[in-house]
Parts: C-alpha cells; sequence; structure tokens
C-alpha cells in the first residue's frame, strides 16, 4: 500500500485513531497534514511523521478548515485524501436532559465539520481528477443507544453525506467511504465508561481494539484497491473488509 506521492489531511489527529492513521500514512509514503485544535498536539503527533506539516484546525469553524488546507497545499501540495476523523461523543445524556448548545455544538462538529472539510478539498480534487475521502464513521449511525441522540444524529448524517458525495463525484474520480472502526480504546471511549449509561460503556478497557488497526485499513482505503467500496458504509469486522485490506480474521 504505497502512497507515496500522496498528500493527505487528517483531522482530529492529536490522538487515538487520527494519530495512529497519521503515523500509518506517514510510514506508507504519503505527505501529511496533522491536524489539531491546539498547535502543540499536532506538532506531537508530526514529530513521528516524517514529510509533514501540523497545523491548528477547528473543523466546527469554516474559515479555520479553509486556512487548513490553504497551509497543507502551500506546504506539501494539493491534497488527494481527506481523513475525516474529528468528532465528539459529548454530550451524553437523555436527549430531555442535553444542554441544546452543546446537542447543536456536536452536530456542528461531527457533521457540519466533516462537511466544512469536504468542500474544502473538492475543487482540489475535481482540478487533480480525482481524491479519496474517508468518513469516520460508527454502528450508532444505524442503531440508536440510548444517551448518545447528539453522537447517533451527527454519524447517521454524515452516512448520507457519504453516500451523496459518492453519488455526486464518483465519476469525477472523487471516492468518499464512510469507515466503522469498531470499538478502539481511545479517549473517547474512556468519556464513554465514565458515563456509564448504555451497553457500550459496560464494555472492559482489555476488549477494546488497538487503534493501530483501524488506521491499518484506513491506509487501504486511501489506495485504488479499495475502490469496490466507495459510496457505503465499511465496517472493520467485515470478514471480505477485512481480507481485501490485509487485516487478519477476527480471533486470529
Amino acid at each position: 500500500m504505497d502512497l507515496t506521492g500522496g498528500v493527505a489531511i487528517i483531522t482530529g489527529a492529536a490522538r487515538g485513531i487520527g494519530a495512529e492513521t497519521a503515523r500509518r500514512l506517514a510510514a506508507q509514503g504519503a505527505r501529511v497534514a496533522v491536524t489539531a485544535r491546539r498547535l502543540a498536539d499536532a506538532q506531537a503527533v508530526a514529530h513521528d511523521c516524517p514529510r509533514s506539516v501540523a497545523l491548528v484546525c477547528d473543523v466546527a469553524d469554516r474559515g479555520s478548515v479553509e486556512e487548513a488546507v490553504r497551509e497543507a497545499m502551500l506546504t506539501l501540495g494539493t491534497p488527494t485524501i481527506l481523513v475525516n476523523n474529528a468528532g465528539t461523543i459529548a454530550p451524553i445524556g437523555l436527549f430531555g436532559d442535553l444542554d441544546a448548545d452543546e446537542f447543536a455544538a456536536a452536530i456542528r462538529t461531527t457533521l457540519i465539520g466533516a462537511a466544512f472539510c469536504a468542500r474544502a478539498v473538492l475543487p482540489h480534487f475535481l482540478a487533480a481528477g480525482g481524491g479519496r475521502i474517508v468518513n469516520l464513521s460508527s454502528g450508532a449511525a444505524h442503531a440508536p443507544l440510548e444517551g448518545w441522540s447528539a453522537y447517533c444524529a451527527a454519524k447517521a448524517g454524515l452516512a448520507m453525506l457519504t453516500r451523496s458525495l459518492a453519488l455526486e463525484y464518483g465519476n469525477a474520480g472523487v471516492r468518499v467511504f464512510g469507515f466503522a472502526p469498531g470499538v478502539v480504546d481511545t479517549q473517547m471511549q474512556a468519556e464513554i465508561r465514565a458515563s456509564g449509561i448504555n451497553r457500550v460503556s459496560k464494555l472492559p478497557r482489555a476488549s477494546l481494539a488497538l487503534a493501530s488497526e483501524p488506521a491499518r485499513a484506513i491506509a487501504f482505503l486511501c489506495t485504488d484497491r479499495s475502490d469496490e467500496f466507495s459510496g457505503g458504509e465499511v465496517d472493520i469486522r467485515n470478514s471480505a473488509f477485512r481480507h481485501a485490506a490485509g487485516l487478519p480474521p477476527i480471533g486470529a
């Protein structure tokens, strides 16, 4: 999975899946824009990534997104890959108990932020004859979980955005994927365990996957070997996808 010549922008790359994806894509030859809301966080990850740049990007702020894309282009070249990883599980709680502004902010970060990023790179993808967008999805996009109304609604919207972009721009060479990474040992999972509100919060930390595995899967989606999965939702637990991506069978 040689990504030499590729230029990737990764949102929410300060830790977890975003950070591991930045390291994986860089190791496979891509030039990587590591973005986070705090520059120091992005720099800490970029330090591990050759041919990378650390950039501030608040995906909920369209101006911040557009500036990050401009800076990435100036430093690394025309983007060919976007990984929309930034998102939030908060606020957690029964819908009637949630702060309305916090609910709206969650939708803006997880869904609207991904749309801002896709809109910022799309003209460059079209001018170059194509590109690849990986939207971090979740089983919560398709099945509700108690206490996660904001997260579920945002991920459901993101799943439809994935399908819409693939439909509208697939013929122009733009490949768009929704990728559900499974239950991974990240800061988000720590917040979920602390809430104690649904069955996912009861999962022991020892049962969670490492972020390195979804990073490998995302790297596969950044290659033309994954074109058959464009426009749909890909779950890392799907055996056909795991085989195509070179991941070991579950339980192996």
